[in-house]
């Protein structure tokens, strides 16, 4: 009796991992979050518009402000704009999650801009992030919403 119940429990943990569609949904949320954390370090090692431009799906879209910017194209004409040798950007997810399809999932966290003046002079702001991902067809996190 004592392995019945043993053999249950395990098929109940195992089966937790897998949804009814035989998605391993903790395992696209550990990729999500995978991807989210390389997306932050390429920001802060190789620039914020390369590792935007490297993330992005070719459909994505970004709100700056009050403005959407769709597509990939019109992201890298953003950024061409942007004066990013005297800006810093930090974030870190606090959550994920993703459709039980496994294809699509979301992110949210605190991020940290910090810009320097023609002064010298930081001027930091701070508020929240949230990314929508979308798997790619050769399997590779993308994010369509920023």
């Amino acid at each position: 009796m004592r392995n019945i119940v043993t053999a249950g429990l395990i098929l109940i943990i195992a089966g937790s991992c897998i949804n009814p569609n035989g998605i391993d949904t903790d395992r696209a949320r550990a990729d999500i979050l995978l991807a989210e954390k390389e997306f932050a370090k390429m920001a802060a090692d190789s620039g914020i518009a390369r590792a935007f431009l490297f993330f992005a799906a070719d459909d994505a879209v970004i709100l700056r402000g009050d403005k959407l910017v769709p597509g990939i194209e019109n992201i890298r004409q953003y950024f061409s704009n942007s004066p990013e040798d005297r800006i810093s950007l930090e974030w870190a997810p606090d959550f994920v999650d993703v459709s039980t399809s496994g294809d699509l999932g979301y992110t949210y966290g605190r991020y940290l801009l910090t810009q320097t003046d023609s002064a010298g002079q930081s001027i930091s702001s701070e508020g929240y992030f949230h990314t929508v991902w979308k798997k790619q067809p050769d399997g590779i996190w993308k994010f369509v919403w920023d």
